[in-house]
């Protein structure tokens, strides 16, 4: 029998209607009435709504996050950020089907990762697995597809916080490893349903919500970027020169494809093509609205002019908090997401890292890794029926906050430590800085012999 892999996000949606099919068999059984078993099909527009997700996921990485990243750093560098994001990008795809899908989603083994389905043994057109929809299921290939883009935009997003001065022979080894101890086993942690509680993902076991990668995507990524720059130290010269980005023209473009693709991540993480998809949908929207614009204010509010850098920061801001919660939240409760964590956000980019010694380039931590936290706690609220949320009216605010507190903890601790071996592993095989000169002259020339504008 095929097993569902499925989100956390759908944990509480699919367990109520599990429940109620199970009641209303045990009545038809008392009843004497005969049960008819349900035959699982493909749904083709489910099918074809999940292999247009998995394209827009893919265009959120390349040309998307490699344009935001590649406009905020200076010219000398641009480059090498978009060559660094499209190769490992590239690097996590080829890794997710040779062992990354069978340790995430492969069988069951234990609560920390999957066993089989290595190199995707057994796996054919004709595999299938379950959505949240009883009886209706999609291609396997295209679920392994759709689920290869998350670890390919995880381990890019981690590029944001080592721009500028980490060898690229190194940025390959860390995320061999860092995608092998870290990413497969949150994402099992996170999203595996097993037979049985033993083998049940962790997190999926304690009920917490993630609809389509609070933790397993941005706390993950913000964590480990946060543990590379307080390992690689900051650039030369930072805080005594100019380190503005060269073209914030990219950066917008590669902002509204974020934005565009965002909807393939968030309401592609419904599996369906449904009102669970269409309710990402909208709260993809307006939380990210929601976060330009409060981003904005709150720049106004610390004596700064509002900037289009800090509307595409809190465009970003209001995408990351409102992933855990895309599905689990009415749309105003996605607005309210957005705007606190693109203020929270603000607040740590704008104040407070200028008074650390903390080279987090292009807050890669401040916003995927903060912003992650303050979505993936704040999904206990947005849950709430008083702010439109789908829980029932005796939904536990107070249970269900300590599950997401402690789900946010185990990842923290979980990508800290991993990311750390990693980085140490890099750095033993390869040596993590380029030399002050390539680091002077610019990584473009000195890691990659070519320049990214010839003029």
């Amino acid at each position: 029998m095929i097993r569902k892999l499925v989100s956390g996000a759908g944990a509480i949606g699919a367990g109520l209607f599990g429940a109620t099919a199970a009641f209303a068999q045990d009545a038809a059984l008392q009843a004497g009435e005969a049960v008819e078993p349900v035959t699982a099909t493909v749904n083709k527009g489910d099918t074809a709504w999940m292999i247009t997700a998995t394209v827009l996921v893919l265009l959120m990485i390349v040309p998307g996050l490699a344009l935001f990243y590649g406009g905020l750093v200076r010219t000398k560098n641009m480059l090498s950020v978009l060559t660094q994001v499209l190769a490992v990008a590239s690097l996590a795809m080829i890794v997710w089907v040779m062992w990354g899908y069978g340790m995430a989603f492969g069988g069951d083994a234990n609560q920390f990762i999957s066993a089989g389905k290595f190199f995707l043994a057994g796996v054919t057109p004709d595999s299938n697995v379950a959505t949240f929809s009883e009886g209706v299921e999609i291609p396997e290939f295209v679920f392994i597809a759709f689920q290869m883009t998350f670890a390919a935009i995880t381990v890019s997003l981690v590029v944001g916080g080592l721009v500028e001065r980490m060898k690229f022979s190194a940025l390959m080894v860390f995320a061999l490893v860092w995608l092998t101890i870290v990413y497969f086993p949150i994402a099992h942690m996170v999203w595996y349903a097993g037979a049985t509680p033993e083998t049940t993902g962790l997190l999926f076991g304690w009920g917490a919500l993630d609809f389509a990668g609070g933790t397993v995507v941005h706390i993950n990524a913000g964590v480990s970027a946060l543990v590379g720059a307080l390992i690689l130290g900051p650039r030369l010269g930072y805080k005594t020169e100019i380190m503005a980005p060269h073209s914030l023209t990219m950066t917008l473009i590669g902002t509204g494809l974020l934005w565009c693709g965002w909807f393939g991540f968030n309401a592609g993480s419904a599996l369906e093509a449904n009102g669970s998809a269409g309710l990402a949908l909208i709260n993809t929207l307006v939380a990210t609205a929601a976060g330009v614009l409060f981003w904005m204010l709150t720049e106004r509010a610390l004596g700064h002019k509002g900037s289009l850098l800090g509307a595409c920061s809190g465009a970003i801001a209001g995408l990351v908090a409102v992933t855990p919660a895309a599905g689990n939240s009415g749309p105003f409760g996605a607005i309210l997401l957005g705007a606190v964590a693109s203020v929270l956000c603000a607040l740590f980019v704008v104040s407070v890292k200028p008074k650390l010694k903390l080279d987090d380039s292009l807050d890669a931590f401040g916003i995927h890794g903060l912003g992650g936290i303050i979505g993936s706690i704040g999904t206990a609220f947005t849950m709430l029926p008083g702010l439109g949320g789908p829980a029932a009216a005796d939904y536990d605010l107070g249970s269900q906050l300590g599950i997401q507190i402690a789900a946010v903890l185990v990842a923290i601790v979980w990508a800290a430590v991993g990311a750390a071996i990693a980085f140490t592993i890099a750095k033993l095989l390869t040596g993590l800085r380029v030399t002050p000169e390539v680091e002077r002259g610019g990584l473009d020339l000195g890691e990659h012999g070519e320049r990214a504008y010839n003029y």
